[in-house]
């Protein structure tokens, strides 16, 4: 029975690896209800989880468990002390903590981006996790952790990745390689479709003349005029002729 587990935990965790992404050491995020079981069937949790998913682990939790378990009393004060024990993931509850199954779920987001596993007891946040793709379910059942099969929305997903609807995550990142060797990927802290800066050119001359300024005061000239209107009109001499007609001007008499 234990071998077939491990076949099983084997299958789904290659599952995870191929079709999102998830690398070693494998992120667990555990709550109050997952330590609480452990300790009730005397389970030790750094010991029995990375031979069962058969690679590096790292345990952490988040603040708001932490504050569950203290607000509930003496009656889980060990699993508080374990819990103690897991690193502190940062969530975004720090000032007004909510409950535990609520800032799990906030910490996973729509799709699970940092490749959290998450261990619980907790019916309503097994719920949750349905509900999203990528999210691989720990819980503990007659006295063993199990690792539960990928939900329907994980196996529609893959699916729709299959059909060319969408994009993997380890699609994504084997694109993004191939972007950086090629050289076309953008870098850190550079925003995509950043314009250029354009060279700065020399100023058109015409534009540094200082404009001329009108006199005030002074009547504009009148327009010339054209070059027939501005000759005059020369009057033609007849000569006067002699009765004789001789052609010869007639002599012009003197006064007496």
């Amino acid at each position: 029975m234990k071998i077939k587990r491990q076949k099983q935990a084997k299958k789904t965790t290659s599952f995870y690896k191929y079709n999102f992404g998830f690398r070693e050491p494998y992120q667990i995020l555990i709550d109050g209800t997952f330590c609480q079981a452990a300790l009730k069937n005397k389970i030790q949790i750094k010991e029995q989880m990375p031979k069962y998913l058969m690679g590096e682990i790292q345990l952490c939790t988040t603040s708001c468990a932490l504050k569950e378990l203290e607000t509930l009393g003496n009656d889980l004060y060990g699993a508080k002390i374990i819990l103690q024990r897991f690193q502190v993931r940062r969530c975004p509850h720090f000032k007004v903590p909510v409950s535990a199954s609520a800032c799990l779920l906030s910490m996973l987001g729509d799709n699970n981006p940092h490749h959290y596993y998450v261990a619980t007891q907790d019916f309503s946040v097994t719920q949750g996790l349905k509900k999203i793709p990528g999210v691989p379910l720990l819980y503990i059942i007659l006295n063993t952790i199990v690792l539960d099969k990928p939900s329907q929305a994980s196996l529609d997903h893959v699916q729709a990745v299959q059909l060319g609807e969408l994009v993997s995550p380890a699609q994504q990142q084997s694109i993004r390689t191939l972007k950086e060797e090629q050289g076309i990927a953008p870098k850190d802290g550079v925003r995509r479709g950043r314009k250029r800066k354009r060279k700065q050119s020399n100023p058109n001359p015409l534009s540094c003349l200082k404009k001329k300024k009108k006199k005030q005061g002074v009547p504009t000239p009148p327009l010339k005029k054209t070059e027939d209107e501005g000759k005059k009109k020369r009057s033609r001499r007849t000569k006067q002729k002699t009765e004789g007609g001789d052609g010869m001007d007639a002599p012009i008499a003197a006064n007496t």
